[in-house]
């Protein structure tokens, strides 16, 4: 859930950083590939280099409790056209990512994270359903990130973010 709201909270909030210190949670037993990254959700009005993160990171202290409220429909419902929209060349508000000390950082914005919500809702509303009624099954979330396969982004490529929901 805090994964979920976090992703709300990036594209509606573009005057903040978004940390979950991520790799060092345990990783589930099944877990054979890939390497655990931290995560930083951005909105892409901050223009903020990925480059400098180990830097903000260092100087990060204990932080403070803050109180966020999400609207009702903080999950909009999206159109089929607003989802084939993605695949045309023209189409450019896809999540950019980049690696950064040991840190995935996505930057994006509202209409980007928007449009992979109905990922994270899912993973959030609908996994720990399935999981009860099955227990040890697996559940996650395969988030697309960057420009589509068909019109590729050299510096980079599209990539799905494997986010697995474990209790």
């Amino acid at each position: 859930m805090l994964f979920a709201l976090a992703w709300g909270l990036a594209a509606r909030s573009p005057h903040t950083i978004i940390y979950l210190p991520l790799r060092r949670a345990a990783l589930p037993h099944h877990h054979s590939w890939g390497r655990p990254l931290d995560l930083v959700l951005l909105h892409h009005r901050l223009a903020f280099p990925p480059s400098r993160w180990k830097q903000v990171r260092s100087r990060l202290g204990t932080g403070r409790p803050h109180t966020v409220v999400l609207p009702g429909q903080a999950w909009p419902a999206r159109s089929i056209d607003d989802h084939r929209r993605v695949r045309h060349q023209e189409f450019r508000d896809h999540l950019r990512w980049d690696i950064a000390a040991d840190t995935l950082v996505l930057t994006g914005s509202r209409e980007a994270f928007e449009l992979e919500a109905d990922q994270v809702r899912a993973l959030a509303e609908e996994c720990p359903a399935h999981r009860a009624r099955v227990p040890g099954t697996h559940c996650c979330a395969e988030i697309g990130m960057g420009r589509t396969r068909r019109h590729p982004d050299r510096r980079r490529p599209y990539a799905e973010l494997h986010a697995e929901y474990s209790r």
